[in-house]
């Protein structure tokens, strides 16, 4: 087992870093049920305190950055081109985050494989998801979008970018940009063939 506690670097940064690296690595070895805080700090080379200075508890570990992700996205939705259609408006905004989703596979996978083999995780992984949707379809209204569109364009807008995730976490050799045009252009076929019924 790797001590976490050289090359990272001392930061704010560095340690959340170790910290998360380190949860994964015990996530993976232990499981998440039989892994205390505790462990995790003791492996990234910090106090028990430390870790609790950062995460608030040892879920939250696997889940840093969803509040900014989520943040950014709905920046780039009321960014968007003016007079987009909603789901033109998601895809452009998704397509400027794909250099940030196409980040750390390895890591990422990782992560997946843990988080879809523990119920506690996985719960918070739809958490993450609709928090997600709100913010997007919060920014879609500002956008001037009906809410009941907005919402409806938020939640087709997530279920694309979670199936280019998963596509891209199963190993694509395509990049999250083809992923991410290839999901929403069949989502347009989709509803082409339900006016025809």
């Amino acid at each position: 087992m790797v001590r976490y506690d050289d090359g990272m670097g001392g930061s704010r940064k560095g340690v959340r870093q170790r910290l998360q690296h380190a949860a994964l690595e015990l996530y993976a070895e232990r499981g998440f049920e039989r892994t205390t805080a505790a462990d995790i700090a003791a492996l990234a080379g910090v106090t028990e305190r430390t870790y609790f200075r950062h995460f608030p508890d040892k879920r939250e570990v696997l889940f840093d950055g969803e509040a900014a992700l989520a943040a950014s996205l709905a920046d780039a939705v009321l960014t968007a081109p003016p007079g987009l259609p909603p789901l033109p408006t998601l895809l452009a905004a998704f397509l400027s985050a794909a250099a940030i989703f196409e980040r750390d596979w390895a890591l990422k996978e990782r992560r997946y494989r843990i988080v879809a083999a523990t119920p506690e995780l996985h719960e918070r992984e739809l958490s993450k998801w609709a928090h997600l949707t709100e913010a997007l379809a919060s920014a879609l209204e500002q956008r001037g979008v009906r809410p009941s569109v907005a919402s409806l364009a938020a939640g087709c807008g997530t279920a694309v970018l979670s199936r280019a995730r998963l596509e891209w976490l199963a190993g694509s050799q395509r990049g999250y940009p083809a992923l991410l045009n290839d999901a929403f252009a069949e989502l347009g076929l989709l509803i082409e063939a339900n006016k025809d019924e």
